[in-house]
């Protein structure tokens, strides 16, 4: 018998970057945007004791993401 799958949440992000997402993981070895996301969150979540994005770190990622046509 197989055990019962992880329990999940659905989380919402903008399709423009879902869309992102999808081509950026074309070459890689996620199966979906979903395993993709949980990879990195996890990750982020391996890091205790880390203090969280400063208000410069979070300009720096939004500049970041903006030029890469995730956000507007």
């Amino acid at each position: 018998m197989t055990p019962d799958p992880e329990p999940a949440r659905t989380v919402r992000i903008p399709e423009e970057v879902a869309r992102g997402l999808e081509a950026r993981i074309r070459s890689s070895a996620f199966e979906s945007v979903d395993a993709f996301v949980s990879f990195v969150l996890a990750r982020l979540l391996e890091e205790p004791g880390e203090p969280g994005f400063s208000e410069e770190d979070e300009r720096h990622l939004r500049e970041r993401l903006r030029s890469l046509g995730y956000i507007d």
